[in-house]
Parts: C-alpha cells; structure tokens; sequence
C-alpha cells in the first residue's frame, strides 16, 4: 500500500517542480508524459528527476525517453516514437542507491543493507522503512484512502493489519482489476494531445468514482458501520483504468461485480462526451476484467497479488476470443487451496484436473447475460442453494463425484445414477447443476475438456459461510 501511494506521489508532487511552465499530457498510475518548450528544462528533468524518486523510493524502477516534436510532427507519431524508447529503456539496469559494505547488518527478506528495524525488531532496509512509513502517514490517508472510500477516515478504522478485516474465517480475497478498449480510445484520439489529456483525467476519475460506488453499494448491503468497526477493505492501486485492493473474502466477488458495472457506466459518460466531439470514437464505454485470488491471511500477499493479475489475465483471454470491441467484462477466481507457491497453470493442472479431458476451470464469469458461459449473478443463485438441508445433501454428493471423476470414472457414473434415484427433487436439481458441463471447449493446454461448476461453487459457499473464529 505504501509503495502504491508512493508511485501516485511521484507522479504528482515529485514532478511538480518539474512541469512549471510545461504541457503535462499524463500524470497517473505510473505514467507521465510532458511537452517541454525549453530544452534546458527538459535536460534538468531527465537529470534530476531520477535521483529525487530514488530518494523519495528507493528500489523503485524509472524509465524515461526524450523525443524532439517540431511544429511538423505530429503528436501521435511522437508519442509512438517514445513508446518505443521506453520499451529499449527497461531493458537496461538502473544503479542502485542502496549499496553497502559487506560488514554492514541487511535484511532478512530483501538482501539490502539495514538502517533501521520494524516492529518486531527485524532489520530493514530504507526502501522497506519508507514504504512502511507512508502507508500509516497522514499524507497516505488523507489521498488515497479518501479516493477509494470518497471521505476521510479515522486512522483507528483502518486495518493496518490484514488480519484486522476477518471476521467468521481467516480468508481475504486481492482483487485485481483491468479495463478494456483503452487501447482503442487512445488510438482513437491520439493525434490531439489537449484530447488526450481530458481523456487521462477523466478516465482516471471514472475509475475513482465506480470504485467509491461500489465500495458503497457493498457496504449498504452489508450493513458494515464504519463509525465503529474496521474497514474491510485495504486499497493499494487505484488510478488509469487499473484497480488492485484487498479485502474481506467474503465481500469480494459482490464489490467486483459492482466496481466493474459502475465503471462500464462512469467510462459510458466519458466516451459520450468524447463522440460528441469527433467521430473517431465509436465505442460506448469501456469495460473492464478482474481476477480474485481467494487467501489466506498468513498467505504473502505477493504471490495473493501475482495469482489475481493472472486471473485478470486469463479472463481478459477468453473475453477477446468473442471477438467483440470492446472485449464484454468478465472475471475469474481462485481459492488458493495449497501451502505451495505456483503459478496459475500449475494450480490447473494439479487442482483443477481430475483427468484429461476434464475440468474444474469453470471461469470466467460474465457480468452480464450471455448465451454460453455464467454470469455472476448466475453463480451466486447457484451457490445460494447449497444452504439448508438439501443443499448440504447435494454438497456431499457433490464432494464424492468429484473425487471419483478423478479416481474411477465408473464409480462417478454410479453416483450420478444412485442421485438420480434416491435424491430429492431440489438436491437432484443442485447436484445436476454443479455436475453438467457446458460445451465441450479447449482446456488451457489447448486439448478439448468438459468444465464443470463444481468446484467453483464449493469454494465460493465455503468462502461465503465458512466460520472458523469467534468473534
């Protein structure tokens, strides 16, 4: 969270000395782009700035590329020309600022030479001590804290700790969320760099307000008091079209929906206003994609964050494949089962694959109705069933089928057979839902598989029910 903000921070007041007298295009998410009149201005900036955000950051990368713009250029053209030096510019190492003897105390956890100690006395390295610093900082709460949640908080209503936003079990959910077609809108508009920056800006505040939107339309249904309880929620990245958050698990897949409606909405208002202006632009809005890793609390929230954004990713996949502009909106989860650390594809193949040709991997879940997958709403009813006396019954059924498609395949037939006669009607129904698979498609490793909701659903009721603390 505090590097996060830290990020935000060098885009905006670091560079503000900077960009006096200037043209600023871009100043978010990581991201700045600035004309420069003066070239002597310009050479100060790519001298200085560097140094002032590894001060600010250390262990922070910054890439940066000139290119000269004359009255003939064209600014579209310029910036492709930057993008490209970008790109050759990551590829070259920046110098470290954090060097030391080999005498000198490190870290246990970056290697980096220690200047100070956390709270349980462990040594740390000065990027960690700053980052640390910031994220419990007034400065921190009073920006990004009040652009999620659209108000001040008290810092005693925030969690500082991510074991402070359990409350029935120790699952925590990190949400990771990306918009589609910015791509196309930028291209689009490219060439008019005032248009362009409008655009930033507005882009930039849809986002802020579809995830304070949902933030509240979560909390409404809820019935969460933030006066008196901690806030279930722990922003990290909110800025673009870009959303990366923590919170309770429980919370999770219901303020994603909501965040990925309303910013289909809030980016529906900005585009309008852009057709009204040129005829460049013929989408309606943007939309949006999401990956939500299920977790423990004493899970490292790296590898929590590394499992979301290659949900985002995996979901991003199947919504470009309907080949529709802009991709339609859609997420995928995970719930990290295994003390392991692997990558998705992994988890697949091991978790997800009771034998070839068949699959747990039901996602992606569509945010609105389509013909051929589920949407969200279309699980949470599914899911909601598995409350009550049938619903345990089906779940039990439900469990040994999908050991024994795994393990004898007869035996699974057997069961979907032994269900059909003795079950009741309402459990029948629950068990042939989770255990009917949509049409035959491609698994991940591009061989046809059947996928089933099974699993899905078990997870996501023991997300939502599961109790494990007192509270």
């Amino acid at each position: 969270v505090g590097a996060s903000a830290l990020v935000e921070r060098i885009c905006t007041e670091c560079f503000d000395e900077f960009a006096v007298g200037e043209e600023v295009i871009v100043r978010a998410a990581g991201n700045i782009k600035c004309i420069f009149n003066d070239e002597e201005a310009c050479r100060r900036a790519v001298r200085e700035f560097p140094k002032k955000v590894l001060i600010e950051a250390p262990g922070i990368t910054i890439s940066q590329a000139v290119v000269p713009m004359g009255d003939d250029t064209a600014f579209a053209d310029a910036v492709n020309l930057l993008e490209e030096k970008l790109r050759a510019q990551r590829n070259k190492p920046m110098p470290s600022i954090t060097l030391g003897l080999m005498g000198i105390e490190r870290s246990r956890r970056t290697g980096l030479p220690a200047v100070s100690q956390g709270n349980d006395g462990e040594p740390i390295d000065r990027g960690t001590k700053q980052k640390l610093e910031y994220a419990k900082s007034a400065d921190l709460i009073d920006k990004l804290y009040y652009k999620f949640f659209g108000a001040k908080v008290a810092t005693k209503v925030i969690a500082h700790d991510v074991s402070d936003m359990t409350v029935d079990n120790a699952w925590l959910a990190v949400i990771h969320a990306d918009g589609n077609g910015l791509g196309q809108v930028v291209s689009a508009i490219g060439s008019d760099k005032e248009r362009l920056r409008k655009f930033s800006e507005g882009l930039d505040r849809a986002t802020t307000s579809a995830a304070q939107k949902a933030y509240k339309a979560v909390v409404k249904s809820d019935g969460y008091a933030p006066v008196t309880d901690v806030i279930p929620f722990r922003p990290v990245v909110l800025g673009g079209d870009d959303l990366t958050l923590i919170c309770r698990a429980d919370l999770a897949l219901e303020f994603t929906r909501q965040y990925i409606d309303y910013f289909e909405k809030e980016t529906g208002v900005l585009l309008g206003q852009l057709r009204a202006e040129t005829d460049a632009v013929k989408m309606k809005c943007l939309t949006a994609c999401a990956g939500i890793a299920f977790i423990k609390e004493s899970y490292p929230f790296y590898y929590g964050y590394n499992l979301a954004e290659a949900l985002c990713e995996r979901a991003k996949r199947d919504a470009k494949s309907k080949g529709e502009v802009p991709a339609p909106s859609c997420l995928m989860f995970h719930k990290v089962q295994s003390s392991f650390v692997e990558d998705y594809d992994e988890m697949v193949a091991k978790e997800l694959t009771p034998r070839e040709g068949h699959s747990f991997c039901f996602g992606p879940y569509y945010i609105h109705e389509r013909d051929d997958r589920w949407t969200v709403e279309k699980l949470l009813q599914e899911v909601a069933k598995l409350k009550g006396k049938e619903g345990n019954a089906a779940k039990s059924d439900i469990r040994q089928w999908m050991t024994w498609l795994g393990e004898d395949p007869a035996k699974a037939e057997q069961k979907s057979k032994r269900v059909h006669d003795v079950s009741s009607a309402a459990s029948k129904k629950i068990y042939q839902t989770a255990t009917t698979p949509r049409s035959s498609e491609k698994d991940a490793i591009q061989k046809p598989a059947c996928f089933y909701p099974a699993y899905d659903m078990l997870a996501l009721h023991s997300i939502l029910t599961q109790v494990t603390k007192n509270r």
